[in-house]
């Protein structure tokens, strides 16, 4: 699994000009993309470092501080542009295998404590953020 992660201010996602997840900050805006060799117990894995994460403001984490996470499943984040000028999708998993496991995440996070939004599985959706810092990172587990 990977994630783009930033920090933010707030953050929200859209689908069809309806707010579907919002979230105020200090919190994380949470990219998560799978591949074909994921699993629940990497789902797990993930919001475990998630919740604990030390990118907020004081070197805090959300499961310190409460922050809220806005979780968007992104299976663009294993497109391979190496060749040509047209990305691959063959690392991305297909949404019957990556949408139970962005669910995981989900869940995972929530049983944490954590409060989570979610954007819409497969939608076409608008995400907007304010990026405090800016501070984004890249987890893959």
């Amino acid at each position: 699994m990977r994630a783009v992660v930033q920090r933010v201010s707030e953050a929200a996602v859209r689908v069809d000009g309806e707010i579907v997840g919002e979230i105020g900050g200090p919190g994380l805006m949470v990219l998560v993309g799978v591949t074909h060799d994921d699993t629940p117990e990497k789902a797990e894995r993930l919001a475990n470092k998630l919740w604990g994460l030390r990118i907020l403001a004081g070197e805090r984490s959300c499961s310190d501080v409460g922050g809220p996470l806005l979780v968007i499943s992104q299976f663009t984040l294993y497109g391979d542009t190496r060749k040509g000028r047209r990305p691959s999708w063959l690392d991305a998993a297909k949404g019957e295998t990556a949408e139970p496991l962005v669910d995981a995440v989900v869940a995972a996070l929530r049983a944490l404590g954590a409060k989570v939004e979610t954007g819409r599985f497969g939608a076409d959706m608008k995400v907007s953020l304010l990026n405090d810092g800016p501070f984004t990172v890249i987890l893959d587990v």
